[in-house]
């Protein structure tokens, strides 16, 4: 499989995103054909470091870099302002420079945590996402958004901080676990909901291709879902208005996720809230009882959860007003009007929220 390149074309600033199986061990030709620098930091976890980082700092060392890996522990309740102060210590006592290059090397947390360290440091340097896993590669390595998470509600405290590259691996996905895989397709399915309907038939049709983890099929999706998303990133950067429509099943989603405590992997509680944001569309008359049926048995399809949610409402509601995304104080939905469209809705009656999430419970 060659190298496929999809570039996201922003006013300031275009990058490519770069998908070719291997290419993480030979990412350092790659960046140095971006940076002049002789030092470059590696943000990881503890999950993925031991399996990747010597491989890519070897490839960084190789192009002539003097490598710094920082480690942080795994996991969404990691995702603090804490955690990410022995990074600014490492690499500002490595006296690093405004060129000097940061790489995220792991799943979207990673990704997010690293971003919001090269936004900050020095007030600005570059960033490279180097992601691991389906979720962090379709969806959080693309687009600049940057943040850790804070006891009120996730990502409240980040920045937007464009990546100079993105570097992605299929070859990766082939050992990561089953439960991480299933939860990226989440986002692959949002995607095709929101912008492509065809995409979304052929996904129906090849769908044991995709779990069957063929690497073709693999770099063929992850090309499609970052074209997308690239394609919506360019058209509203900062989030102003097009782009809230990549939030379809997140408003339900994040707080399901949050309440859960984070028992629900990020794509199982992003489709539990496409299967409500679809019930709600429905009874809206948005969409028939079809359409919605084919939204919720792919994602069923895929593995991940349509119902069983045995969370309280309240508690769910109460969370989504904590949410970024709340504007004057009004929920803000992403609902369907048809596979491969959707509308921003801001006037759902609680009513319907709570039966929404009601429907999740059978």
């Amino acid at each position: 499989m060659t190298r496929q390149t999809v570039t996201v074309a922003l006013p300031d600033h275009a990058y490519p995103i770069h998908i070719e199986p291997g290419l993480l061990g030979r990412c350092g030709e790659t960046i140095r054909g971006l940076s002049k620098s002789n030092k470059i930091g590696i943000v990881t976890d503890s999950n993925v470091g031991p399996l990747l980082a010597e491989r890519v700092a070897a490839s960084f060392r190789a192009a002539g870099f003097e490598t710094f890996v920082a480690t942080l522990p795994a996991g969404e309740a990691n995702k603090t302002l804490t955690q990410l102060l022995p990074i600014y210590d490492l690499f500002l006592n490595a006296k690093f420079e405004r060129s000097t290059p940061i790489v995220a090397l792991g799943g979207g947390v990673v990704g997010d945590m690293t971003g919001f360290v090269a936004a900050t440091l020095l007030r600005g340097v570059p960033f490279i996402q180097m992601p691991t896993t389906l979720l962090s590669m379709v969806d959080a390595s693309v687009g600049g958004k940057t943040g850790v998470d804070h006891p009120a509600g996730k990502n409240l405290i980040g920045a937007f901080h464009q990546p100079i590259a993105v570097l992605i691996d299929p070859a990766v996905l082939q050992t990561l676990p089953p439960r991480e895989f299933r939860s990226g397709l989440a986002e692959c399915i949002k995607h095709d909901i929101i912008r492509d309907v065809e995409g979304f038939a052929v996904m129906e049709m090849d769908l044991e291709t995709i779990l069957s983890l063929d690497l073709a099929r693999l770099g063929e999706l992850i090309a499609h879902n970052v074209a997308i998303k690239a394609a919506v990133v360019a058209a509203d950067p900062f989030e102003n208005g097009e782009r809230a429509h990549l939030n379809f099943g997140h408003t339900f989603g994040h707080a399901i996720e949050s309440v859960s405590e984070f028992a629900y992997a990020h794509g199982e509680a992003i489709g539990l809230g496409m299967c409500a944001a679809a019930y709600a569309a429905t009874q809206l008359k948005m969409i028939d009882t079809h359409t919605r049926d084919r939204i919720e048995t792919l994602i069923n399809r895929a593995g991940l959860p349509i119902r069983g949610l045995t969370l309280e409402v309240d508690p769910i509601i109460s969370a989504m007003y904590s949410d970024k995304k709340v504007a004057s104080g009004k929920l803000r939905f992403i609902l369907p009007d048809r596979i491969g469209h959707v509308i921003i809705r801001d006037d759902l009656p609680r009513s319907l929220v709570v039966e929404s999430l009601q429907s999740l419970m059978g």
